[in-house]
């Protein structure tokens, strides 16, 4: 087990190293930077921003840049931000924790739909339930998520059941812990949906692959022919038989979702990643936009992770490869 999670651990190492080196790369080469538009300011003298310049290490050449910045990151360092004045890890603790917790709790949401709908379908294959959820499932599937998104924030700004926008309502730090808890629930309620109902038709149509193809196996007709029931042997057996393909989607998962909510927090106006990178993107603030890519990066390759352990752990296949290994 050590020997697998530091294997798979070396291989996440060596995956964002690449992430960051290109990542560096790309926003390096673009054209611009941060203290160009200073040059427009005629009372910033050239002399400054070529001081500003020089104490950033932007007038270095590439690769020295690089290094240094991958020697300040073994320390601990994301940089500093140009527009904020701030170590860059300062700023992104905040953002990352709020897309963490609307990314998990979407992630929550869509697997506990997921699970049960698609084993239903799979139970009743061809009968009208199973032909309307994956009539449905098709129809979310074919909706980009950023027209789900502003639909359900039109829905909220008609209906005015919902916050529009934001995590909290203006005065929430002055209300009764109970009242802030509902304040940030409503607030959750729409991005969180959103989320949800976009990775929803993925997961759902895999489940129910999985489960289909395990009941079609060759055992499973044979148990079918000796008389045992097929609800009986989709939940005892189908189940723990197609939980590896499930298991292996569990970080795709993840990372799709990760990836639609920077969408969704710009839609809504969630303080995350999203809207903040977006901020640094356009404001050519270097450190910010690389350290939100390497972060977004991080977390992709974690949920990787988690779904690569939790597969050596369910399938005793792998153990005995690597142990054979």
């Amino acid at each position: 087990m050590i020997r697998y999670a530091l294997r798979r651990t070396g291989h996440a190492v060596l995956l964002l190293a690449g992430a960051s080196l290109l990542t560096f790369l790309f926003t390096t080469l673009a054209p611009g930077s941060y203290y160009d538009e200073m040059k427009l300011n005629p009372r910033i003298a050239p002399e400054t921003i070529a001081a500003l310049r020089a104490e950033y290490g932007l007038d270095r050449p590439l690769v020295v840049r690089y290094g240094r910045w991958i020697a300040e990151v073994a320390r601990g360092d994301l940089g500093f931000s140009f527009a904020y004045g701030q170590p860059v890890g300062t700023l992104l603790i905040v953002r990352a924790r709020n897309t963490l917790l609307l990314a998990g709790l979407a992630l929550l949401l869509a697997w506990g739909l997921a699970l049960p709908l698609g084993i239903w379908s799979a139970q009743r294959e061809g009968a009208w339930p199973d032909r309307l959820l994956t009539a449905g499932a098709a129809a979310l599937l074919i909706i980009p998520d950023i027209v789900l998104a502003l639909g359900l924030l039109l829905f909220a700004v008609r209906s005015g059941w919902f916050p529009s926008g934001g995590m909290a309502s203006v005065g929430a730090e002055s209300m009764p812990w109970a009242a802030r808890v509902r304040d940030a629930a409503l607030h959750l309620v729409l991005p969180v949906a959103a989320l949800a109902l976009a990775a929803l038709p993925m997961l759902m149509r895999h489940v129910r692959a999985a489960l289909l193809e395990v009941m079609d196996s060759g055992f499973m007709r044979a148990a079918r022919a000796h008389g045992i029931p097929r609800g009986r042997l989709l939940w005892r057996y189908g189940l723990r038989a197609a939980a590896n393909p499930l298991i292996s989607l569990f970080g795709v998962s993840l990372g799709t979702l990760l990836s639609g909510s920077l969408i969704v927090e710009v839609v809504m106006s969630w303080p995350g990643l999203g809207p903040f990178l977006l901020e640094a993107i356009l404001a050519r603030d270097l450190y910010v936009v690389i350290g939100g890519v390497l972060l977004s990066t991080l977390f992709l390759v974690g949920g990787n992770l988690a779904a690569d352990l939790l597969l050596y752990w369910a399938d005793p296949r792998i153990r005995r490869g690597q142990g054979a290994a």
